[in-house]
């Protein structure tokens, strides 16, 4: 129960990162925020690690890793770089999952649904690849963010915005599969 607890607060923490880190910033130097990160997102996957893909954990322990490194070249860069480097991460198992199926949307939908058929599995395959494509421009402009944008529009977009263009991806595929399947019956 209390490893569940950690990992669900550990979890929100790093969800929430950018914004934390804009609050922290005026009183701890950078290098101790994304310490602070990288501490909590190994205790996550060390505690979490039987119950994790191992995709996920190897993508995941990379980004801290690269993380990590970053903030010992320069504190700062390596403070916004952590949306990058998750994103890169997601990115990274998505395409994966294209090559090694099924793939990510597959292996979501086959929770609701344990025999898809096989036009659901294209269709999964689809929306992995638009996902990838998604992501792929979310880590751009996250990329973006870090290098050439103010702290606080890095925040904005990584802590708020990122994840409502996310919200809306995930909403519109499934009205739209909603729509399809009614329209298909």
């Amino acid at each position: 129960m209390a490893l569940r607890l950690v990992n669900v607060l550990v979890g929100l923490a790093a969800i929430a990162y950018p914004l934390i880190a804009l609050l922290l910033i005026r009183f701890l130097n950078p290098f101790w925020i994304v310490m602070l990160l990288v501490i909590a997102l190994l205790v996550r996957s060390l505690t979490n690690w039987t119950n994790t893909p191992r995709s996920l954990l190897i993508a995941s322990l990379v980004g801290v890793g690269l993380l990590w490194v970053t903030s010992l070249i320069d504190a700062d860069l390596g403070l916004r770089l952590y949306p990058v480097f998750m994103t890169g991460a997601m990115l990274t198992m998505f395409v994966v999952s294209l090559f090694n199926p099924p793939t990510m949307i597959e292996r979501f939908a086959r929770i609701a649904e344990p025999h898809l058929p096989e036009d659901g599995v294209r269709y999964t395959r689809r929306v992995t690849e638009v996902w990838c494509g998604f992501l792929f421009c979310n880590m751009l402009v996250a990329l973006w963010t870090a290098v050439f944008a103010s702290f606080e529009l890095w925040a904005l977009y990584n802590g708020f915005i990122s994840y409502v263009l996310m919200g809306a991806l995930f909403s519109g595929e499934f009205l739209f599969r909603k729509l399809v399947m009614t329209h298909d019956r």
